[in-house]
């Protein structure tokens, strides 16, 4: 117990000192994580919107399919990535691998489903009536679909919220793309692992504290965005 105490106040100074070490892995893994949620939404929330708005044969099917994958196992999402960056996978030319790059593709293509599913959810959460009354109104097709985006604008941005909540505390894909190469594509869930199987438990509550700091912000704006 004496060694949990020693570990939390050494933690605690880490962190009030500003460690560099402790900064440069938290600054890397916000930048991954929001670059990912970044590419992802640009990508997700459109998908989204035309699988919601567009009818065509399969849809019922593809949606279920999209929301299995909402638990996709962050291994097997890294071992899909894993497989196509390797040198003996189709990109492997591209040399991605070990990179903050291929960890950002991980992270995109673990929360892409997440993110088009909650697009889908808000989009259905909109009214019939408020669509009816815009139809009637005289409204195009375009301007329907507008009113609608901006009807759900903050369930949207919920999904969002999610994705980047899922993409920064995955540790999975991220160590087997990035190969927690120390200044490099070390982050804080891949240092976590790797500090407290070495013993140094200091070291570790502090990356810690800082994820469950991160994950608290990001609980707490998805609740005011939901409130709002």
């Amino acid at each position: 117990m004496s060694e949990i105490v020693e570990g939390v106040i050494q933690a605690i100074q880490l962190i009030v000192s500003l460690d560099e070490e402790v900064l440069e892995i938290t600054v890397r893994s916000l930048l991954i994580s929001l670059t990912a949620t970044l590419i992802g939404s640009l990508i997700a929330i459109p998908i989204g919107g035309f699988i919601h708005f567009k009818e065509f044969g399969g849809k019922r099917g593809l949606v279920t399919i999209i929301q299995t994958l909402y638990a996709l196992p962050t291994v097997l999402a890294g071992l899909l990535v894993f497989l196509l960056l390797s040198r003996s996978g189709p990109f492997g030319f591209l040399g991605l691998m070990f990179t903050p790059t291929g960890m950002i593709i991980g992270q995109i293509v673990l929360i892409i489903p997440l993110m088009i599913g909650m697009t889908l959810i808000a989009l259905s959460g909109v009214s019939r009536t408020k669509q009816d009354t815009v139809i009637s109104l005289g409204a195009t097709e375009t301007q329907t679909v507008i009113t609608i985006v901006k009807e759900a604008r903050f369930a949207i941005l919920g999904g969002v919220i999610l994705g980047f909540g899922r993409a920064i505390s995955e540790v999975g894909a991220a160590m087997m793309i990035g190969g927690n190469i120390r200044g490099y594509t070390r982050v804080l869930t891949t240092a976590i692992a790797l500090e407290t199987s070495m013993g140094n438990l200091s070291f570790s509550i502090a990356l810690g504290i800082i994820l469950l700091a991160i994950a608290m912000m990001v609980t707490g704006v998805l609740f005011l965005v939901q409130e709002r």
